[in-house]
């Protein structure tokens, strides 16, 4: 069950116009929290996302598995989307407690190194790696659209001095 304050965050990142991707970065972020302060481990950084990014949906945000995602993926994210349009209309159904208890003390034996800063950044450099060129320069272009003009100006500047320090 996500915090409050985390699901306030993400109802105003949806009430700011941000993606489904962002709102759901806040459950991310719970989960990596959690981990770290030992509530429960992950068996990898890819777990503790993936259980942030089921939370998510299943607290009504939007976000949809990748076209790339398995059978399986895309039919979790489905049941957990389902999960949030049962809990809005008040006909949802509790996990049992048997399996609650059984899926939180799995979790309890994993350990934290699943979110260490260097398994994130592993992580991170390993997923952007799948991605194209093409595919980051759009989502750089997006990014820098997104920015107000001083930003935009200040991070002009930096990849200036850059450019001007790898070139001496």
């Amino acid at each position: 069950m996500p915090e409050k304050k985390t699901v306030a965050k993400a109802a105003k990142d949806k009430r700011e116009g941000k993606s489904a991707s962002t709102q759901a970065g806040e459950f991310v972020h719970e989960q990596i929290e959690h981990i770290r302060k030992g509530k429960h481990g992950a068996r990898s950084a890819k777990q503790a996302i993936a259980i942030g990014l089921s939370e998510a949906r299943r607290a009504g945000v939007k976000a949809k598995p990748p076209k790339t995602a398995s059978t399986s993926t895309k039919k979790k994210a489905a049941q957990d989307t389902a999960s949030a349009k049962e809990r809005s209309s008040g006909t949802a159904t509790k996990k049992s407690a048997t399996r609650k208890r059984a899926t939180t003390k799995a979790l309890k034996r994993e350990g934290s190194a699943a979110v260490s800063k260097r398994a994130l950044s592993a992580h991170a450099k390993k997923t952007a790696a799948k991605r194209s060129s093409a595919s980051k320069s759009a989502a750089a272009k997006k990014a820098a659209k997104t920015k107000g003009p001083a930003t935009r100006k200040a991070a002009a500047k930096k990849a200036a001095r850059t450019r001007a320090k790898k070139s001496s």
